[in-house]
C-alpha cells in the first residue's frame, strides 16, 4: 500500500525520509512540470504494511 501525505512546499525527500525513518520502501515528492516546485504532498510506501497502518492512524497518510 502506497500512502498519500500532505507536507510543506519545502519539505525535501530526505526530510520525509526522517520523519519516517527508515521504514520508507520508495517515496516520491511530486513536483510541478512548469516551476519545478514542490506540489505540496508526497506518496510514501513502507517497507511493511503495519508500519503503514501506524503512520495512518497517526495522521500521517490518507
Amino acid at each position: 500500500m502506497t500512502i498519500c501525505v500532505g507536507n510543506s512546499y519545502q519539505v525535501t525527500q530526505e526530510d520525509l525520509k526522517q520523519v519516517f525513518a527508515y521504514a520508507v520502501k520508495s517515496l516520491i515528492v511530486p513536483t510541478d512540470r512548469e516551476t519545478e516546485k514542490i506540489r505540496g504532498f508526497a506518496f510514501v510506501e513502507m517497507v511493511e504494511v503495519p508500519q503503514e497502518d501506524a503512520a495512518i492512524s497517526k495522521g500521517w497518510g490518507v
